[in-house]
C-alpha cells in the first residue's frame, strides 16, 4: 500500500481490471493505471462515476452532453477574444458613386432588330452585348466598334427542330459569370442554351408549361433559375444538360427572375402582387408584399437588398430580412394622360450595379431614370433623366459601372397595349462618368 490507500496494479489479460458489484461487472479502463484499493472510499465515487459514464448514459444523452460541452467552450472562447465578422456581413460597405449627368450625344444607337427589343445581357468581361427581340432574333455586338459579330434569326413557329434560332418572341435570357454560355427563354416554352463564343445553339431544354419570362445563372456556376408564366420556377443544370427541380408558390404568372451568388433567387409575381425569394436546398420561400399593381421586373443590388418596378408606377427598394420595402417610390415616371384619365408610366425595366446604391429604371416616358439607394438603403433619391423615345424593356449596368445599355422598342416587352411609331426598336448604349466618394473592400459589379 502507498498513502491514500492506492496501489498500482498491472493490466490483467483482458485489457482492463474487474470488479464484481451487485451481480454485473464494471470495467475499468487501461487509461486509468492507478487503480484504487476496495477498502477506499474513493472507489465507491470512481464505481459511481463509471456507472454513471458506461451504464446509465444513452447515445442520445451523450450527445447532448458534448453538444453543451462544446457550446459552453465555445462561449468561453468568444468571451476571451472577438469574433470574426462574417464575410456576408461585410456586403453592406459599397462604394458610393456620384453620377454626373450623361451628355445625349454620347448615347450610341445600334440598330439590328425588326421587331421590339425584350431582353439583353453584357458578357462578364464587358466587351460584348446579347440581345433579343419579338422577331425571334438572337444578336451579339461588339461595345468598341458597335458591330453585329453575330445574328441568329427568328424563325417560323414550328421550326424550332429545323431552325437553328426562337420561333416565337424572345422574352429573358441570361449569361453565365464565366462567359461560357448564354441562355434565352422564349413564348414557346423553350429554353437555348447557346456557346457565348460561337453563338451555336447547344441545347434546348423543355418542361415549362408557358412562356419562359425569367433567367439567371447562379453567379459562379452553371446552375441555372427559369421563371415561366405557369407559375413555377426550375432549377437545371446546365453543364450536364440535366433537369433539377420544380418549385411552385406564385398565383399568377412570373414575369422577372434573378439571382447571384447564393443557392436562392427572386421573382416577380405579376398580379399575384408579391416577390418572392426561393431558398433552393430547402425548398422554402419568404414572400413580399408592396406594390399595388402587377410587379413586372425586379433585380438583386446585392445578397441582401432587391429593387422591383410595377404597372402602378411604383418603384420599390427590398432588404431580404423584411416583408415590407424599405423605401417606395410612388408614380417614379411620372403621369401620362390615358383617354382622358392620368394613370402612372409602368416602370418596364430595372437595373442594379452590383454592390453600390446606383439603380436606373425604364419605362415609356421618354426617359431613363438613374437613382441613389441613401440613409443606408432605406430612401431612393431620383439622380438624372436620361432621354430615350420608346417602350424601355431592358436595362443593365456594365459590371464596372462605365455604361448603361438599354432595350428599347416601339412596344412593352410582354404584350401590345400601345405601340409608339416615333420609336425605334434598338439598343442604346449610354456611357456614365462617375466620380467615387468613398470605397468599401469590393468593386462595383464584383458580387
Amino acid at each position: 500500500g502507498i498513502p491514500g490507500n492506492a496501489c498500482i496494479r498491472e493490466s490483467c489479460q483482458t485489457g482492463g481490471c474487474l470488479y464484481r458489484r451487485g451481480g454485473g461487472t464494471c470495467r475499468v479502463p487501461l487509461l486509468m493505471l492507478t487503480h484504487v484499493c476496495p477498502s477506499s472510499p474513493l472507489l465507491g465515487r470512481r464505481r459511481r462515476e463509471a456507472t454513471e459514464e458506461e451504464v446509465e448514459e444513452t447515445p442520445q444523452e451523450k450527445k447532448l452532453r458534448l453538444a453543451k460541452q462544446y457550446l459552453e467552450e465555445l462561449r468561453q472562447l468568444g468571451e476571451s477574444r472577438p469574433v470574426p465578422v462574417p464575410q456576408r456581413a461585410q456586403l453592406s460597405i459599397l462604394l458610393f458613386l456620384q453620377v454626373q449627368p450623361p451628355d445625349p450625344a454620347s448615347i450610341r444607337v445600334l440598330r439590328g432588330h425588326q421587331l421590339p427589343v425584350t431582353c439583353l445581357v453584357i458578357s462578364p468581361d464587358n466587351r460584348f452585348i446579347f440581345s433579343a427581340s419579338k422577331d425571334g432574333a438572337l444578336i451579339k455586338w461588339e461595345v468598341d466598334s458597335g458591330k453585329r459579330l453575330c445574328v441568329v434569326p427568328g424563325g417560323k413557329k414550328g421550326t424550332e427542330e429545323r431552325h437553328m434560332g426562337h420561333a416565337s418572341h424572345v422574352l429573358c435570357m441570361a449569361i453565365s459569370s464565366d462567359g461560357k454560355y448564354l441562355a434565352t427563354g422564349d413564348r414557346n416554352k423553350l429554353i437555348m442554351i447557346w456557346d457565348a463564343a460561337t453563338c451555336k445553339r447547344l441545347h434546348i431544354f423543355t418542361g415549362h408549361r408557358d412562356a419562359v419570362s425569367g433567367l439567371s445563372f447562379r453567379k459562379g456556376t452553371h446552375q441555372l433559375y427559369s421563371a415561366s408564366h405557369d407559375r413555377c420556377v426550375k432549377v437545371w443544370d446546365v453543364a450536364e444538360n440535366a433537369y433539377v427541380e420544380t418549385l411552385f408558390g406564385h398565383q399568377d404568372v412570373i414575369t422577372g427572375l434573378d439571382s447571384l451568388s447564393r443557392e436562392c433567387c427572386v421573382t416577380a409575381g405579376g398580379r399575384d402582387g408579391t416577390v418572392r425569394l426561393w431558398k433552393i436546398p430547402e425548398e422554402s420561400q419568404l414572400v413580399f408584399s408592396g406594390h399595388q399593381g402587377s410587379i413586372d421586373c425586379i433585380q438583386l443590388i446585392n445578397e441582401e437588398h432587391m429593387v422591383s418596378g410595377a404597372d402602378d408606377g411604383s418603384l420599390a427598394l427590398w432588404g431580404l430580412t423584411k416583408k415590407k420595402p424599405l423605401a417606395l417610390a410612388r408614380q417614379a415616371h411620372g403621369e401620362q394622360d390615358a383617354q382622358g384619365l392620368q394613370q402612372p408610366y409602368w416602370i418596364s425595366a430595372v437595373a442594379a450595379l452590383r454592390n453600390s446604391d446606383l439603380l436606373a429604371t425604364g419605362s415609356h416616358s421618354g426617359s431613363v431614370k438613374l437613382w441613389k439607394c441613401g440613409e443606408g438603403f432605406r430612401k431612393l433619391e431620383h439622380l438624372w433623366d436620361i432621354p430615350v423615345v420608346g417602350f424601355v424593356n431592358s436595362l443593365k449596368f456594365s459590371a464596372t459601372g462605365d455604361f448603361l445599355v438599354a432595350g428599347i422598342g416601339q412596344e412593352h416587352r410582354l404584350g401590345r397595349w400601345w405601340r409608339m411609331k416615333e420609336a425605334k426598336n434598338s439598343i442604346c448604349i449610354i456611357p456614365l462618368k462617375k466620380k467615387t466618394t468613398a470605397s468599401g473592400p469590393e468593386s462595383p459589379g464584383s458580387s
